[in-house]
């Protein structure tokens, strides 16, 4: 049974076809069940979703309203669906995420490659995980090499004097891992596996190309921003910002002194990152139901004034983006796209304006189309989940280490995303 970290262990999945993905977020819980075929592809049977009521910047705060929102959004789907889960796939968007890739080679002495071989290899990368301090998430076995010669997809019968492997690592604070999975078990749930935010939400709205030739993927949830650079194929960055669009909610409630709620549906349904001249003559009721029940005349503000609380907050938001991007070293002729997602991707005209003030190519980044995914569940606020069941349908083979200790170092990003792309630089 593979390890996850001290006191996480994972379930192992019953071969029943059935995929349950949980995404939880600082504003919502969703879950999706769906089935996979023999090619892998996914047929929703269900969705959930409930208010996330314990979740405080992507950490867990209080595990009892969490486990309890987590129950309630599997429940929802599992009424869909008409069938029962035990075991799920969940993601992490918390801060604190670290990606490195670890090198490993073996001499041969110039056999012919064959499956031991390979395995001795992977073994032996397995046993070289040895950061400090953190927990491994994901550790995916990439290229080969042999005898120097890197991109080798696949060296089982060729000859070799020497045979490397890299090996992708992504890792986390181990707390916060530790206190989500034991929600979701609270919740009476197997943890089939925890998925790094990125990779799901990667998963959902890029191309492979995309990811080979580099983008920046920007993941605007309500509480954590996620900044995510990807070249070579792989996540090779990622800068964790504590800020969201439940903020620009907040700022809405105290400038006009109304209720979050209200707050929340005066962004959705009239909230824009663009203005224009109309929008002085365009005027908002800000009242309570219970102000208009009771006949008094509710309060108006023009949309001009509600767009002008929002890009307050939204120029401080895609300033730190912007500086995220700078110094995980996407600059120059490769830092020319970015993806927005997540639910404030959903903003109107948000990526027009961050067009603007990042001088860069801008799109919303939207999760590809599975068989029966309802409409609601199609938005950018929930690529991450539909990318979750995407990963869990293809399951990556991945070298987490044994021991619960093994975790994975800090390091620099800066050296690793120099390296890979200038790689991608040459191949301009």
């Amino acid at each position: 049974m593979a390890i996850l970290g001290k006191g996480i262990a994972m379930s192992q999945a019953r071969n029943d076809g059935l995929i349950t993905a949980i995404d939880i977020g600082s504003s919502k819980i969703s879950a999706l069940i769906a089935r996979a075929d023999d090619q892998g592809e996914l047929e929703v049977l269900g969705t959930g979703q409930r208010e996330s009521r314990g979740v405080r910047r992507g950490y867990i705060a209080d595990m009892e309203a969490t486990e309890g929102a987590i129950r309630e959004a599997v429940e929802q789907a599992e009424t869909i669906a008409r069938t029962n889960i035990d075991h799920v796939w969940v993601s992490f968007s918390a801060g604190g995420l670290v990606s490195d890739v670890a090198q490993v080679e073996v001499d041969l002495g110039g056999v012919q490659i064959e499956q031991q071989d390979i395995d001795d290899l992977l073994h032996q990368g397995r046993r070289s995980l040895n950061p400090e301090g953190r927990m491994v998430l994901h550790a995916q076995p990439t290229l080969y090499t042999l005898d120097g010669l890197t991109g080798v997809k696949n060296p089982l019968g060729l000859h070799a004097d020497k045979l490397g492997v890299e090996i992708h690592v992504i890792a986390a604070e181990p707390s916060p891992v530790r206190n989500l999975a034991l929600c979701v078990r609270s919740a009476h749930l197997g943890v089939r596996s925890i998925v790094a935010s990125p990779i799901a939400t990667g998963a959902s709205c890029l191309t492979e190309e995309d990811r080979e030739m580099g983008i920046a993927l920007v993941e605007m949830g309500a509480g954590v921003t996620n900044v995510s650079l990807f070249a070579g194929g792989l996540l090779v960055g990622l800068a964790s910002l504590p800020m969201g669009c439940a903020d620009i909610t907040d700022d809405i409630a105290s400038a006009f002194n109304i209720r979050r709620a209200q707050a929340e549906r005066l962004k959705c349904v009239h909230g824009s990152a663009q203005n224009s001249p109309r929008d002085n003559h365009e005027m908002l009721e800000i009242g309570s139901p219970e102000e208009v029940a009771d006949g008094a005349d509710p309060p108006r503000i023009s949309r001009a004034q509600l767009i002008q609380v929002i890009r307050q907050r939204l120029d401080h938001w895609m300033d730190a983006v912007a500086k995220a991007l700078t110094d995980l070293g996407y600059v120059g002729p490769v830092g020319r796209q970015v993806v927005l997602t997540g639910g404030g991707a959903e903003l109107r005209g948000i990526a027009d304006y961050a067009q603007g003030v990042l001088g860069r190519s801008v799109r919303v980044g939207r999760p590809r189309t599975l068989s029966g995914l309802p409409d609601a569940h199609s938005g950018p606020g929930f690529a991450t989940l539909v990318g979750l069941a995407q990963v869990a349908a293809t399951n990556p083979a991945e070298l987490r280490p044994f021991a619960a200790e093994q975790t994975v170092h800090r390091t620099q990003p800066m050296g690793l995303v120099g390296r890979l792309i200038a790689a991608v630089k040459s191949g301009y």
